[in-house]
């Protein structure tokens, strides 16, 4: 029976690790809904409203304010006039978490986590998770790593990192690498999450496997892909409509 239990926990980790390490498609922060293009990491160059919580990129708010030449910004995904108070914006907010809208609820947890209330953020981080936010699991992985809200955990720290790295969250795929760095694991699994991210068209992960590649851990090979990857994932977020939209709304 030991014996049966131990292959039987080997194989769970086996499997564990072919989910893990598999290349998501796409960044936890998906595609613009408007233009389709993948946003980019960078949240200053998108905006997510709270009448409908989606993120849009700014090429597409600046395409849609020049085409109505407005005075009175409406969302331009669902047309609802933006609320002109932080008073009106949470009440949105309220309205879409009721509705079960995991971005609301990051929001939520986000403002509550802002106030000091740790344990209210770790309550919409949670009701968020359960409803397949891969941003609630990174965020649940810091309260766990600093004792906010809950006790520390590096468990259940790991546990949600694992989870939101395999949305395909880059930031969370890049600690993970890091907790193997610190716990002296074997190289391989390190830089298989530090590739992973940088597919992703994270910088950091680049630059972590700058170093790698310097101290003979990775290949030339393997840099090189690594650093096409991450370029091509860059590329991909980049149009000349958002290059105009970014620069113009610098200005407001």
């Amino acid at each position: 029976r030991p014996q049966h239990d131990a292959i039987c926990k080997e194989r769970a980790a086996e499997l564990r690790d072919e989910i893990l390490f598999k290349q998501p498609e796409r960044t936890n922060v998906g595609d613009c809904p408007i233009c389709f293009l993948p946003l980019p990491l960078d949240k200053q160059k998108s905006m997510m409203n709270s009448c409908c919580s989606k993120i849009i990129c700014k090429g597409c708010v600046y395409a849609d304010m020049m085409r109505d030449k407005k005075v009175d910004y409406s969302c331009p995904f669902c047309r609802k006039m933006i609320p002109d108070t932080k008073r009106e914006q949470y009440k949105d907010v309220m309205k879409r978490a009721t509705a079960n809208d995991s971005f609301a609820m990051i929001l939520l947890g986000v403002r509550c986590y802002s106030k000091g209330d740790f344990r209210g953020a770790f309550k919409h981080y949670e009701k968020a998770a359960e409803l397949g936010n891969v941003d609630a699991h990174y965020h649940l992985s810091l309260l766990y790593l600093m004792g906010e809200g809950v006790e520390k955990d590096e468990e259940k720290r790991a546990y949600h990192l694992e989870e939101a790295a395999i949305g395909g969250h880059p930031e969370a795929r890049y600690h993970l690498a890091a907790i193997e760095q610190q716990n002296g694991r074997e190289v391989e699994r390190r830089v298989k999450h530090l590739i992973i991210g940088a597919n992703l068209g994270y910088s950091q992960s680049i630059q972590a496997l700058k170093t790698c590649y310097k101290d003979g851990l990775v290949s030339k090979e393997e840099f090189a892909a690594a650093l096409r990857g991450h370029q091509a994932a860059v590329d991909a977020t980049k149009s000349p409509q958002r290059e105009a939209g970014e620069k113009a709304l610098a200005q407001f």
